[in-house]
């Protein structure tokens, strides 16, 4: 190592699988900022579900041996590379994709996918605003195209994804229903955006949402279990209806008839298949929504960086997850 680089706590994987593959190492070199980049000292780091399909090696997308998770971090900008002139040393800043990890005291985030975070949000709810609210935003905007007026059925509405969801759909105008695993996790929906909520762990509860909605069926299906619920889900849709994955954890047999009648899609949501443009166009939303303040990210579990692989033990095998799980540095 040469002399004078400064080093940091960081989580580091040499290898696919298990949350034990999660290795705290307290000698990672603290990255420097190129050309369009930033250097952020981070305060926050949300945990996300994929970040556990990428460390197991069975995501589609495979990072080079070894790496540091995480893309949502929160934190003060410490430097800056060459070209940029949005930000400088000391500001308040949110990202939702890093480039060097952010399960780390220090990030490397690109100028463009990093963006101010107004007092009005501490560093936690930064650390949960970008893949939630910018998935959501994708997930209703871009694929689902919904708009004011029709209905949309938030399957799984209690976590970092679902809430953001909630809160997008009703600022825009649409009629919110939701679902959640407990009486906490409903009464968090309803304060939340949802006109109505019901709780799938019921026998009946299709049923129940079926009554809601009555012959019309609902718009738009925003899907966070599509291999328990989608065959579901397909019933529930009203003529031209689309269900929007945007989280599956295997396979399901479904009869492609239930989609013939109504002329009902499924459509899955990729956030890293969008353009700048649509990014975008979703900041635009959210900073807008944080302006009006109906962009209230809630948190949920909080680990500090050493609990990381708790962290990712806990968000697929806690069921009825309320809001958005963050590491604190």
């Amino acid at each position: 190592m040469a002399t004078g680089q400064k080093l940091m706590r960081a989580i580091r994987v040499f290898e696919f699988g298990g949350p034990e593959v999660l290795k705290l190492q307290s000698d990672v070199v603290v990255p420097a900022p190129q050309s369009h980049q930033v250097l952020i000292k981070v305060h926050a780091c949300g945990v996300n579900p994929v970040e556990t399909y990428i460390r197991s090696g069975t995501y589609s997308r495979k990072p080079s041996l070894p790496y540091t998770p995480g893309s949502d971090v929160a934190g003060i900008i410490e430097s800056v590379g060459d070209g940029v002139s949005a930000f400088k040393k000391g500001d308040r800043v949110f990202c939702f994709s890093t480039v060097s990890g952010g399960y780390a005291e220090f990030a490397l985030s690109a100028d463009n996918t990093t963006y101010p975070l107004p007092k009005t949000l501490d560093f936690r709810q930064g650390a949960a605003l970008g893949i939630p609210y910018f998935t959501a935003c994708r997930a209703l905007f871009h694929s689902a195209r919904a708009r004011a007026g029709e209905s949309v059925l938030v399957h799984g509405a209690s976590g970092g994804v679902g809430l953001a969801t909630c809160q997008i759909a009703r600022a825009h105008g649409l009629k919110v229903l939701g679902t959640a695993g407990s009486e906490e996790g409903k009464k968090l929906v309803l304060q939340n955006g949802a006109h109505e909520v019901f709780n799938h762990k019921e026998a009946n509860y299709i049923d129940k949402i079926k009554t809601s909605v009555a012959d019309k069926g609902v718009d738009v299906i925003i899907e966070m279990l599509a291999n328990k619920n989608l065959s579901n889900d397909l019933k529930l849709l009203s003529c031209g209806g689309r269900v929007i994955i945007v989280g599956c954890r295997g396979s399901i047999e479904i009869n492609p008839r239930d989609t013939m009648a109504k002329e009902t899609s499924i459509i899955g949501v990729s956030l890293f298949s969008s353009t700048k443009e649509e990014f975008q166009q979703f900041a635009g939303i959210l900073q807008a929504g944080i302006e009006k303040g109906w962009v209230k990210p809630v948190i949920g579990s909080e680990y500090p960086l050493e609990k990381a692989a708790q962290a990712h033990e806990d968000i697929i095998h806690s069921s009825g997850k309320m809001g958005k799980m963050i590491l604190l540095l």
